[in-house]
């Protein structure tokens, strides 16, 4: 049942202290999830940081539900897509083995003398795609890669399979996954794996949509999802503005996970194009169209072009749009989701935006933190006349993308 009252944050936590022989019993907020988006839900809370480490989620009275703990450092007024959710106070089971802990699990395969000796070089990070795990393996631990599979495989019994990150490869950019661990019931595969185990191909429940994807081919990050509900709020900005739907252009689409957000919210898009250079992110993103916009779309990947009225969608090059003159100068909003080549490529996505009215770009950059001034200027230099009354554009930092370079988000208001 959903809680009435506000407390702070502290409040949610409470310790109830029985007899000096008694257990202490923890009393905290459980999010009631349906079983089919507990993925999402796990992902957004492990982002911020809000998940309640070490308790157990365990299945609600109500068929097809579960609890989901939450940490006491969570607000009490959570932010979307979490707000939609009734919260539950109860007893918190505690996780015996502490499963949430990865490094006591590896300490238990390799030593605890060598995780101290080897120390930030393990991954403690990664990042959850469904029902799987990626991480990234430096070369210092290498050697030890099935013991880091497995330690994470113990300590996250939901997950299937763990993949090691590679890197990018290619014209495309496509991220090289290659499967280190997997898991079938009760038994742990760290070679040999059966094929069965090792498919990519999986749905994503994010905000209320679902998602199609294959990080092996098209590569989609569940840990944007706040970075999508800011550009709805953006989007729905900029319809006040305009006092009519908007038109939104997405030259780097990949599968769609942006466009899904902003189709979710009702009369907020008038028109739609959604490009990309690769086939495999073309193919996913027309199955996905295909249930955001309750009509058929192509199965397979297909060339830009007119599929129905207001919506392109297809294979093309970005960096050509500017010559396409069926596109160019009639789109509200437009977002730029090619980090590393963002501000460089600006002045070959601006022509698509129709001048004649306010208009936004939304935007991501990795940069070097020491550089982050320089970018601000140039994004300016680059951009056309801003819309008076709106702040200059400045890169945001969201999380580090490596050790010397920030993840960043900007938006740009853009006058007529």
């Amino acid at each position: 049942m959903p809680i009435s009252q506000s407390p702070g944050a502290s409040d949610f936590a409470v310790i109830v202290k029985g007899s000096d022989s008694s257990p202490h019993i923890n009393v905290l907020r459980h999010l009631v999830v349906p079983d089919r988006e507990i993925e999402g839900v796990l992902a957004k809370l492990r982002e911020e940081g809000w998940l309640g480490l070490g308790f157990l989620i365990v299945p609600s009275s109500t068929e097809g539900y579960r609890f989901i703990p939450v940490d006491d450092s969570a607000p009490a007024d959570l932010p979307l897509p979490l707000d939609s959710y009734d919260i539950e106070l109860r007893e918190g089971i505690q996780e015996k083995r502490r499963l949430a802990d990865w490094l006591s699990h590896l300490e238990e395969l390799v030593g605890k003398e060598l995780v101290l000796e080897k120390g930030d070089s393990w991954p403690s990070s990664h990042e959850f795609v469904s029902d799987m795990m990626v991480v990234r393996v430096d070369d210092e631990v290498s050697d030890h890669i099935s013991e880091i599979a497995e330690a994470k495989l113990r300590s996250h019994p939901h997950i299937r399979l763990i993949l090691n990150d590679e890197g990018v490869q290619g014209e495309l950019r496509v991220r090289k996954l290659t499967p280190i661990g997997a898991r079938d019931g009760d038994t742990i595969f760290l070679s040999e794996i059966p094929p069965r185990l090792c498919h990519t191909r999986v749905s994503i429940r994010e905000s209320g949509i679902r998602i199609t994807c294959d990080p092996n081919k098209a590569f989609y990050s569940t840990k944007l999802q706040t970075e999508r509900i800011e550009t709805v709020a953006l989007a729905k900005s900029l319809r006040e503005k305009l006092g009519r739907p908007i038109r939104v252009f997405d030259p780097f689409c990949g599968v769609g996970p942006a466009i899904g957000a902003l189709l979710k919210e009702p009369g907020l898009i008038g028109s739609l194009a959604a490009t990309d250079l690769n086939p495999h992110a073309i193919e996913m993103l027309m199955e996905n169209l295909s249930r955001w916009d309750n009509r058929e779309y192509p199965r397979t990947s297909i060339p830009l072009q007119m599929l129905y009225e207001g919506r392109f969608a297809g294979v093309y090059d970005a960096t050509n749009l500017q010559n396409n003159h069926d596109l160019v100068g009639k789109w509200d909003l437009v977002l730029v989701n090619l980090p590393h080549r963002t501000i460089e490529l600006l002045p070959k996505i601006v022509p698509l935006l129709d001048l004649d009215t306010p208009s936004l770009i939304r935007g991501r950059v990795v940069v070097a933190e020491d550089e982050i001034e320089e970018a601000n200027q140039e994004l300016v230099r680059v951009l056309p006349s801003l819309l008076e009354g709106e702040l200059r554009p400045s890169l945001q930092i969201k999380r580090d993308y490596s050790s010397s370079l920030r993840l960043c988000s900007f938006e740009a208001w853009i006058g007529p």
